[in-house]
């Protein structure tokens, strides 16, 4: 992402923010008009500008600030094991066992009507472009190549590309489908180089600038009302990438517009929403979509990149941890009916249409963004969470299929079809974006060399700064057991700095370099500054004790964590029994957890945990153990009988544990709708592809 220039100035960058009593930055009344003043001016600097597309000859200008870690090259890492076989299974089954003729015949034929299906080949181009990464292949890149090419012929001579016909653009989805159709063809730019797709994505972005203006249209007006803009306000993150990659100032400005938008009135927000305000003052994030507002949050993270601006970064950060700590529930998702919802307070409540899989997605790649920029590893430990647990949890043991929502308490429940000639629903075309981003954050790289992210059997080769190149091969079953053994592989002798994620719940760690230990401390990468040598060894032991984590609300339940690992009971491990029983934790919170023995096929990892039984008020107490396996395992038999549980009452009533029938919540519009399944031709191609 291009080199250090050193910071300018954005055009309409915020004042200096003075501190309150409690130490969090505030606006006052007279900055805010200040700062809104100013945006005024910069969107009549690019509504004076003429509407062309960039100059094919510009240069790609060098971004104001690099990035503090970087990712690899494409085909540089490899996961094998668990973990690789769940992404291997999601690239075939779900991104390269689609077809994406039909969903470019959308674009071709402007058919949407007032539907969101034109964000669909956005998703599966940028999915795949993420696939092709991994696997790059000569007949991947020629699909690409071909499919981008079929989706540019469809651009209009005004400039318009997307899925709605003349009469109905700006309205209802249109601008929210343009996003994903300017990722994809940003995406394909940057895998193959071709300017046509560049200059594709600047003419539509040109058209859709000019159309506001000629219309007098807010774009935070268009949509959804009850949205207040922030769908299509998302758009921001495609404009800013626009503007680094040819450097033309109207792109910039229409970004900036945009957050000058939220803090004005309008029609559907009387006082405004002030995204961009109320993060720098660390207020919880606005109950409105939380998908669409987390991807406002990833365009802030490029406007950052573009102007070096800190207080870019100083909003997403602190949006990142309102988060965190308002909204982000044990399994490392959000949402209810889409919606930020206080979820980390409601999450042991049972909440209809939790932790939507679009923002679970969303969420790693806001994660990834904040952890490119800053390099602080919370952000590795928030994907690792959310990728073993959410993220793998919502899709289905064959990889063709994900859920909608994924409840921690319930049932899975296949994605309900929204649009039958596609059989997508929107979760489903998100999905591999989640799932496939893996490879490129699970090792990174650094100035001082690569950065290890998350732990897995495999291998990864990373370039050095000095020259040369370094192999590193993962031999372990982590998070199944805590060693992972690293071994460098190196053409001569190098010095460089090897950076290794301590994960802030590992509180007993041990380190070790050929043998030699090491120090280093929870919530930090371990620095491992040396000259290396071909063959050279790091051992590391993480602290993989359970720990019994109480509910943020206050309420008298407890979940039981294993390293990254969210436990739940499953009830073909624990059957309904009249029995009430107490989680047996220890002093520190730590439970004492045993192998299962007979461990059943469906289960990545199953443990015994000790509870008590307490029979009578003062006596006869005693322990008894139940089994629990891990989240992305429990219910995926994917039917209504196989039913979990995360969040454990104190003390827990056997007989009821299971909530029953709860797919019926799940049903987007009516419980009377049946229960949702997988396609039928999907389930075909998965029979066809076994052995």
């Amino acid at each position: 992402h291009g080199t250090m220039t050193g910071k300018r100035a954005s055009p309409i960058a915020i004042p200096p923010n003075p501190a309150s009593p409690g130490g969090k930055p505030r606006l006052n009344l007279h900055m805010r008009k200040r700062y809104f003043i100013r945006a005024l001016l910069v969107a009549s600097m690019w509504l004076a500008a003429p509407v062309r597309g960039a100059d094919p000859a510009t240069p790609r200008p060098a971004q104001a600030v690099a990035d503090t870690m970087s990712l690899v090259l494409p085909g540089t890492v490899q996961l094998q094991g668990w973990l690789g076989d769940k992404i291997s299974l999601c690239l075939n089954r779900r991104v390269w066992g689609l077809d994406p003729e039909p969903l470019v015949a959308i674009i071709r034929n402007h058919n949407d009507k007032g539907n969101w299906r034109g964000e669909y080949w956005g998703k599966w181009y940028s999915a795949a472009v993420l696939g092709y990464a991994y696997e790059p292949t000569p007949e991947r890149r020629a699909q690409l190549e071909s499919v981008v090419r079929e989706v540019i012929k469809s651009q209009g001579a005004d400039g318009y590309l997307g899925s709605y016909d003349e009469k109905d653009r700006l309205t209802v989805w249109d601008i929210w489908c343009r996003k994903y159709l300017l990722l994809g063809l940003l995406a394909s730019y940057d895998l193959t180089g071709d300017k046509t797709a560049l200059e594709a994505a600047c003419r539509d972005t040109d058209n859709l600038i000019d159309d506001l203006e000629r219309r007098k249209i807010k774009l935070v007006e268009v949509g959804v009302p009850e949205l207040k803009g922030v769908a299509n306000s998302s758009i921001i993150e495609p404009v800013a990438l626009l503007y680094q990659r040819t450097g033309n100032p109207k792109y910039l400005a229409f970004a900036q517009s945009i957050i000058a938008q939220w803090n004005a009135p309008y029609r559907t927000a009387p006082q405004g929403i002030h995204l961009l305000e109320k993060a720098l003052e660390g207020a919880p994030p606005l109950q409105n979509h939380a998908y669409a507002i987390m991807s406002c949050f990833e365009g802030i993270c490029e406007l950052y990149r573009a102007t070096g601006d800190s207080q870019y970064l100083d909003a997403a950060v602190r949006f990142g941890q309102s988060v965190r700590r308002h909204e982000r529930m044990i399994d490392g998702s959000a949402s209810n009916h889409e919606l930020f919802c206080d979820g980390a307070r409601s999450q042991t409540e049972f909440l209809e249409k939790p932790q939507e899989t679009c923002a679970t997605v969303t969420w790693i790649k806001l994660c990834s963004q904040l952890l490119r920029l800053t390099g602080d590893p919370v952000w590795a430990d928030e994907m690792e969470l959310s990728l073993y647990n959410a993220m793998i949890g919502a899709m289905t043991p064959g990889g063709e299929w994900f859920s909608y929502f994924t409840q921690l308490t319930g049932e899975r429940v296949p994605s309900f079809i929204a649009h039958a000639d596609l059989n997508l629903s929107c979760c489903v075309a998100s999905a591999p974006r989640g799932m496939l981003l893996t490879p490129r954050w699970a090792v990174m790289t650094a100035p001082e060399g690569p950065v290890v992210n998350l732990y897995a059997p495999g291998n990864a080769s990373v370039k050095l700064a000095g020259g040369g190149e370094v192999n590193i091969a993962q031999e372990t079953d982590y998070p199944v057991s805590e060693r992972i053994k690293l071994t460098v592989s190196l053409a001569r002798k190098q010095h460089f700095t090897l950076s290794l994620r301590i994960p802030a719940w590992s509180k007993r760690t041990a380190l070790a370099v050929n043998g030699e230990p090491v120090a280093c401390e929870a919530g930090t990468y371990a620095k491992l500054e040396r000259e290396w040598a071909p063959g050279d060894q790091v051992l590391l032991t993480l602290d993989l004790r359970a720990r019994a984590l109480p509910a943020p609300s206050g309420a008298p339940q407890l979940a039981l964590m294993r390293g990254p690992i969210l436990l739940a009971l499953d009830n073909r491990l624990v059957p309904a029994t009249d029995t009430a029983v107490w989680l047996s934790a220890d002093a520190e919170g730590f439970v004492k957890l045993k192998p299962l023995v007979a461990k059943p096929a469906w289960a990545w990892m199953a443990f015994e945990a000790p509870f008590q039984v307490h029979p009578s008020h003062f006596y006869g107490h005693y322990t008894t153990n139940l089994a629990l396996c891990d989240f992305a395992s429990a219910g995926n038999a994917w039917n209504e009988k196989n039913l979990y549980r995360t969040w454990l009452p104190q003390p827990l009533f056997l007989g009821n544990a299971f909530a029953s029938h709860t797919w019926s919540l799940l049903n987007p519009h009516s419980a009377q709708e049946p229960r949702p399944v997988i396609p039928t031709a999907l389930r075909a191609n998965e029979a066809a592809a076994k052995p």
